[in-house]
């Protein structure tokens, strides 16, 4: 499946340039994962590499296909020199090894929550997973394998986190786009959910 990371990664830099950095991590009983780090303007971006190279299984099916399914890769922006946004590289790791650990399937609308802040002093412990299509296209793959899709994740405070799941995604979204709110603003508070 390297030949896939090849793909995703010859993708990642045709959307958003060559990365500036990368780390890999790995964890125990899961494939490396990589964050690739890329900076466009005031704006930095974090991309995993390594989430796709195997299908995304329902965690209710009998049998793990091991080549159809959803694959998937996670895309952050924020602006940058406003926080130590750098350290979110283990928490964007342990999310992209998420369908590997717990069997998740990670589509948009969904929310994940790493349990601690993205970074030091980020008011944000998850993430909402938005539609992907916009910074970097959807990568075919060879039939039957399904396309790579690369899923922008919003930051979420506690506080829309819990909205979120009373009222939807699409709610919360509407909610911050009414508001004017800056999502790629690394300190930016909960946007009012009265």
């Amino acid at each position: 499946m390297a030949d896939v990371l090849a793909l995703v990664e010859a993708r990642l830099r045709t959307g958003l340039g060559e990365p500036g950095a990368r780390a890999a991590v790995t964890f125990l009983g899961t494939d490396r994962v990589e964050v690739l780090r890329f900076t466009d303007g005031d704006v930095v971006r974090y991309a995993t590499l390594g989430m796709s190279a195997q299908p995304m299984t329902d965690p209710t099916a009998a049998l793990a296909d091991p080549v159809k399914g959803p694959r998937a890769e996670l895309v952050l922006s924020v602006r940058g020199g406003l926080a130590d946004t750098d350290k979110v590289l283990r928490p964007l790791a342990v999310l992209a090894a998420s369908p590997q650990v717990e069997g998740l399937v990670v589509a948009p609308g969904a929310s994940l929550d790493v349990g601690e802040p993205l970074w030091p002093g980020a008011p944000f412990t998850s993430v909402l997973v938005a539609e992907p299509g916009g910074l970097v296209e959807d990568l075919d793959l060879d039939e039957p394998m399904d396309p790579v899709r690369f899923l922008p994740l919003l930051p979420m405070t506690p506080n829309e986190a819990a909205w979120k799941r009373v009222h939807g995604a699409a709610a919360l979204q509407e909610r911050w786009l009414n508001s004017g709110t800056d999502l790629r603003d690394p300190l930016r508070t909960s946007v009012p959910l009265g």
